[in-house]
């Protein structure tokens, strides 16, 4: 009887909160709040659905770590399924539920126990979840908890559906790259490995993207099919709107010599050569490239044009790996864990050479590396989970290599 009083109370103040508050944000803020209060939670977020981009968004946040601007594709993971299906989902016990493969949340500050998420119904569609993670007491939700938050969600919607709720998604840019569910699968004798498996991502001009990822998460995998050194299993790419899916030799040819610029983890300079000779191979295979000397002075190595790689640091081997990718003037540059067999301070002036690119040059860079500090730099920072895109968070104060610590 004491539980459903305080159930009762807890309807009585949330119906206040969307009725009498005229600010939605402090008026869904408020019912969050009571909903997290009232189920003593840990946390809890209210998601809503961008329908142009097909992707959620956490607009009001509670009790985790900073998922602000972090966007997930509808359908996956339990935020996504919920709004896909409109059904709501209680996890009982996360740690030990083989269908469980995790919350977005969980990669910025919270290992989910149990959770109750459930759909944002208007009266036409399904517009987003709301979702409350962790009981403080460790005991786990039950079905009238489960009640309490579809009777929120309802009156959320309702005044959401009324009041309007705009979302700034800040993803009307200039799109150069777009993986439209992209899958790749690799042929073993009688096995079938799926390393990707319906990647959805557009990659904007001007911009630096940071890929993150456990080891065979399918990073790799994904950046030499945008570079043109693997091929889709299905799906579609598209560079510069022009469908590349399934490119002629020739096309890929060109595609790889003029439009992408390479930056390995190894270098790959050629050890015969000097800096500025591995820089003008380069620059001869394009029709408009930079000086290369101008490329070399780009990234600090103005005076070691005529120095060998064995002569050189691995930083500088680096650089000059990055005056090479430079000098075609590419578009897109992939970078492939630039900083991995480099020590602290060399990876600084590494990375300031790519936030120079990226921000004097007008490049788009794509980054994989295993360093997290790194991402703090990036524009977007896109998780790879299983093969799949776990979550997408948009940085808005991108901070300089600098700055990076770790």
């Amino acid at each position: 009887m004491a539980t459903s009083k305080r159930f009762t109370r807890a309807s009585f103040r949330m119906m206040e909160q969307l009725l009498e508050v005229d600010n939605l944000d402090e008026a869904l803020t408020g019912c969050l709040e009571i909903i997290v209060d009232t189920l003593n939670s840990e946390a809890g977020s209210i998601w809503i659905l961008d329908k142009k981009s097909d992707r959620l968004h956490p607009v009001y946040n509670i009790g985790a770590g900073n998922i602000t601007n972090v966007s997930i594709e509808n359908g996956m993971g339990v935020e996504g399924a919920v709004t896909k299906t409109g059904k709501s989902m209680i996890v009982a016990d996360a740690q030990n539920d083989p269908d469980f493969e995790g919350t977005t949340i969980d990669d910025y500050g919270l290992v989910t126990r149990s959770m109750i998420c459930v759909p944002l119904n208007n009266v036409h569609e399904v517009i987003g979840c709301v979702q409350i993670i962790n009981k403080n007491d460790g005991t786990l939700y039950d079905g009238e908890e489960l009640e309490l938050c579809e009777h929120m969600a309802a009156l959320a919607a309702m005044t959401i559906d009324e009041k309007g709720l705009a979302l700034d998604t800040d993803e009307d840019k200039e799109v150069l790259v777009t993986l439209e569910n992209v899958t790749k699968q690799f042929v073993n004798g009688d096995t079938i490995q799926t390393v990707l498996k319906g990647i959805n991502l557009d990659i904007y001009k001007n911009e630096f993207v940071v890929i993150l990822g456990e080891s065979g998460c399918g990073k790799s995998t994904m950046m030499n099919i945008v570079g043109g050194m693997d091929f889709l299993t299905t799906g579609k790419l598209y560079i510069d709107g022009k469908d590349f899916s399934h490119p002629t030799d020739l096309e890929l040819t060109k595609y790889r010599r003029d439009y992408v610029g390479f930056i390995f983890q190894s270098y790959n300079l050629m050890p015969n050569l000097s800096a500025l000779e591995n820089v003008e191979f380069i620059a001869e295979l394009v029709d408009d490239p930079m000086e290369p000397v101008d490329a070399l002075a780009k990234v600090g190595l103005g005076q070691k044009g005529g120095s060998y790689p064995g002569q050189m640091s691995g930083g500088q081997q680096q650089r000059v790996s990055i005056a090479r990718a430079i000098v075609k003037r590419p578009k897109l540059i992939l970078a492939d864990e630039p900083t991995a067999a480099l020590d602290y301070a060399t990876s600084i002036e590494v990375l300031e050479v790519v936030e120079d690119i990226v921000r004097n040059n007008g490049a788009t860079v794509m980054m994989i590396t295993h360093n997290g500090e790194i991402a703090r730099m990036a524009d977007r920072v896109v998780k790879l989970r299983n093969g799949k895109i776990a979550s997408i968070k948009r940085n808005l104060n991108p901070v300089h290599a600098k700055e990076l610590v770790w």
